[in-house]
């Protein structure tokens, strides 16, 4: 059973991609909405509220980057995880994801699996510190 906490928002231009990417991670227990551009993510994060993004960096509307930025300042996902799979492979690229609130800057091709891990580990210790903050409340 899959639980809001495990919402992860795929966005990719490249149909193939987009479905294939959220199919695998649909299988793998996490609930998953598609796509395929900066203006249709931000509608579908507006109202599901997803913990992770996979977004490719190269979309028709807004770059990957400035839908980060746009992305943390919607309210409740200022911490939402980010995660850039695109072929932009520069030092550059890598400097321009993390000025622009993205937490993993991958390079294409990407395995699956590690892609798996780190929405993984980001979301858990994401958890550990949402429970660490809710502990020091009480």
């Amino acid at each position: 059973m899959t639980t809001e906490a495990t919402r992860v928002l795929v966005v990719d231009d490249n149909d193939d991609t987009r479905e294939l990417v959220a199919d695998l991670l649909g299988a793998r227990g996490y609930a998953t909405d598609i796509a395929p551009d900066a203006t249709s993510a931000l509608a579908i994060a507006e109202t599901r509220a997803p913990a992770a993004v996979v977004v490719d960096i190269g979309l028709p509307d807004l770059d990957g980057y400035e839908l980060a930025r746009r992305l943390r300042a919607l309210p409740g996902l200022e911490r939402v995880c980010i995660i850039a799979v695109t072929g932009h492979a520069s030092e550059a690229h890598k400097r321009s994801s993390a000025a622009a609130g993205i937490d993993v800057h991958m390079v294409k091709p990407v395995k699956f699996a590690d892609l798996v891990a780190e929405i993984a580990v980001r979301l858990s210790a994401a958890r550990l510190s949402a429970d660490t903050a809710d502990t020091r409340k009480s």
